[in-house]
């Protein structure tokens, strides 16, 4: 680990390397100096999920030095509240070895991360960072490449899930038939949203597209400081960054709870969210995007389920797991999310209740 942090173009000496975090996707490490205080990021991407990762370190540092630029015009501290990606000493964006590709980013000292939104204050501050780093990206007009081909496409999941369903990789479909069922009932109205997308009516923005709160850095007053894990950043729709922040912020429970009648979703922490998100994005979103916001929770926890059940009748060969039962047990709590936003955003018909 110290050899390949050595192979970028650090501020000193790499002595020491640690592991940081349980991601479920990239294996994440901090990087000390033996003659620095500068901390480094260091990661081994996943070249299974990820398939270009030349591309998605193209998409990144395209990203964030628009970012750099509009903080800085702002005012704003451009190191401590955007991403810096280090290259390597060859001065490409990352280091390839045996096959397996490491990227480095700088540490970003004095600041707090949260696995739960435990207050509608600190939701509503998150809200207002995920609106101001899509206000910000709003006029960014360079490329990038589509490095999660169908990513959040409910019409590609459901490709994926009628094959798995088909060939029932580890012969669990039979025993969650109940689950299976709650996916196909909803299938229709899913391809409906999906379909105003395809069409044009909601348009495509630069977003970061996996939003929970743990991929967000907050400073010592509660409000955002930089946005993580610019992976899965792509052109799609700005309310997939809404739906999946609902479903990270507003959730009373753990994604992976084992008790599911621990989990819901808080209304005031959807009203506290959508207050602060609002307050940074009312001034570039569509009156269509407004309309579609609520659903974006729907549409994101619908497919989070689908996505975990479907993982787990195909043996567990996406997520990271602890143990046999646990995307069967995530699936289980992320339905009880989804029914509790239906129950209380959608109770007469389907149809959006203020």
């Amino acid at each position: 680990m110290v050899e390949i942090a050595g192979q970028f173009c650090l501020e000193g000496r790499p002595s020491e390397v640690k592991a940081l975090g349980d991601g479920f996707i990239n294996d994440t490490y901090t990087v000390l100096l033996a003659d620095s205080p500068v901390k480094y990021i260091l990661q081994r991407k996943n070249t299974v999920i990820f398939k270009d990762i030349p591309g998605m370190m193209s998409n990144i540092k395209a990203v964030t030095e628009h970012l750099k630029r509009k903080i800085a015009a702002a005012g704003g501290d451009p190191m401590r509240e955007s991403l810096t990606v280090v290259p390597a000493k060859d001065g490409r964006l990352y280091y390839e070895s045996d096959g397996e590709y490491w990227c480095i980013t700088v540490f970003i000292d004095n600041s707090v991360s949260y696995d739960k939104a435990d207050s509608e204050l600190l939701a509503e501050c998150g809200g207002r960072g995920i609106g101001r780093f899509q206000a910000m990206l709003a006029d960014f007009d360079g490329e990038l490449v589509d490095t999660l081909p169908g990513f959040h496409n409910i019409r590609y999941r459901f490709g994926q899930w009628d094959k798995t369903l088909a060939e029932d990789p580890a012969g669990r479909a039979a025993d969650v038939r109940d689950l299976i069922g709650e996916i196909e009932s909803r299938r229709s109205e899913m391809l409906d949203f999906f379909k105003l997308i395809e069409d044009g009516h909601i348009p495509l923005r630069v977003t970061h597209n996996d939003t929970k709160i743990a991929n967000m850095l907050f400073d010592r007053s509660g409000n955002v400081l930089c946005v993580l894990d610019l992976d899965t950043v792509l052109r799609a729709p700005c309310l997939y960054d809404f739906g999946d922040s609902i479903r990270s912020y507003a959730n009373t429970g753990a994604e992976d709870d084992p008790n599911p009648d621990r989990v819901s979703m808080s209304r005031g922490m959807y009203e506290a969210f959508l207050r602060g998100y609002l307050s940074e994005a009312g001034d570039f979103l569509t009156d269509t995007e407004r309309e579609w916001l609520p659903f974006s929770a729907r549409y994101i926890t619908y497919e989070q389920v689908l996505r975990f059940l479907m993982d787990y009748i195909d043996g567990d060969r996406y997520y990271k797991v602890k143990y046999p039962e646990h995307n069967l047990v995530r699936t289980r709590a992320q339905l009880r999310l989804l029914r509790s936003i239906e129950h209380q955003l959608f109770p007469y018909n389907g149809h959006y209740v203020k």
